[in-house]
């Protein structure tokens, strides 16, 4: 809305900085930032009213002496402040008008409305699996199907699509159809990725933080034609908006941490980590970047992974690679303190965005 106002810059000069993504992607990050800070403590008041508190469904895999019982009448749903914050923030300072922008503001959403009905059913019926999660999958394919889909369509980024860039590679590999079919697993994959790893106060909130900036950096290069080409990653026309959208992330979940750090005043919930996940999903595919997030999401890919080990490791041998699963919880039974565990990855999710950035270098 605001970046109109760069039309009437002949009236008053210093409106001309609205045409600049990098003041709108800041304007976009402080706006955010507000929102959540500000509305944060109705947010909180809101949620305990309507008894937003819904039983964490790893919590309990824990022996009872690791079991945070307090946790449960913790209100959940606190992705809707995130969720508000964003695209209110996107509204203002993106240009929506911008395909790529107004694809990222309709993934948020679509996301946030499925989370918010798993965490519906958690809340209303206390039922810890809320969706089941052969109906969550099916919806989320469909959303990333679609959205790929799309992609593949647009002038901006359709002849990009069957290219997959490889880390430390100069040349894209290119091919039909299961590079597409990468780009929806990403998109799912990283969805359910933070959903996993928000477990722990602050955690999945902080390591995105990292992950989404990373991306935004990315993002703004591909839409710089000298640094596209310089570094031999695809030049995209109009993809600078994701900058700001991705900004506004940022902001989001950094004022999102105050709330919930520990001793945590909300969750985020599914509401939260779904759409977070999906978005950092969708910037990683905009930029053709879907393999390094493997890298710069390395936290999320921990979390992930320890799972799905977990679970082949038990069917197939009948033993457990972990004491227990998503990883953060293994720690936990080593006797790591929770805000310990937190920071420890926090630290981490900052190396593996330094290294996933370098490699744009290292070709």
């Amino acid at each position: 809305m605001l970046f109109f106002l760069s039309d009437y810059k002949m009236i008053f000069g210093p409106l001309r900085l609205f045409e600049y993504v990098t003041f709108r992607a800041a304007g976009a990050a402080i706006t955010a930032l507000l929102l959540t800070l500000l509305l944060g403590p109705l947010t909180v008041r809101l949620l305990k009213k309507f008894n937003a508190s819904a039983p964490n469904r790893y919590e309990q895999l824990l022996p009872e002496e690791y079991q945070n019982h307090a946790k449960d009448k913790t209100p959940s749903m606190g992705g809707l402040l995130i969720i508000f914050a964003i695209a209110t923030s996107a509204l203002l300072w993106a240009n929506l008008i911008n395909p790529l922008a107004l694809l990222c503001f309709l993934t948020l959403i679509s996301l946030g409305i499925l989370g918010f009905i798993d965490d519906y059913i958690k809340v209303a019926h206390r039922d810890r699996n809320g969706v089941a999660g052969r109906v969550k999958l099916i919806v989320q394919f469909a959303i990333a199907g679609g959205v790929v889909w799309y992609l593949s369509t647009l002038p901006e980024t359709g002849k990009f699509m069957h290219q997959l860039m490889v880390p430390l590679m100069k040349n894209p590999i290119t091919s039909s159809g299961w590079v597409l079919l990468l780009s929806v697993l990403v998109i799912v994959g990283s969805s359910n990725a933070v959903n996993l790893t928000d477990g722990k106060d602050g955690l999945a909130p902080g390591c995105s933080i990292f992950c989404v900036l990373a991306y935004g950096i990315m993002a703004y290069l591909c839409g710089h034609v000298k640094f596209a080409n310089y570094l031999s990653i695809p030049y995209i026309s109009g993809i600078s908006e994701v900058v700001v959208f991705s900004s506004a992330v940022a902001g989001a979940c950094t004022g999102f941490l105050w709330y919930n750090c520990s001793p945590a005043s909300m969750f985020m919930g599914d509401t939260g980590s779904l759409a977070l996940g999906g978005i950092i999903g969708l910037i990683a595919v905009l930029v053709r970047q879907e393999l390094i997030l493997a890298i710069i999401g390395g936290v999320f890919v921990m979390e992930a992974g320890s799972v799905v080990l977990q679970v082949l490791s038990y069917k197939l041998f009948k033993r457990r690679i972990f004491r227990c699963a998503p990883i953060h919880h293994h720690f936990e039974y080593k006797g790591w303190p929770e805000s310990q565990i937190v920071i420890r990855f926090w630290i981490l999710a900052g190396i593996f965005a330094v290294i996933g950035l370098a490699t744009l270098k290292l070709r």
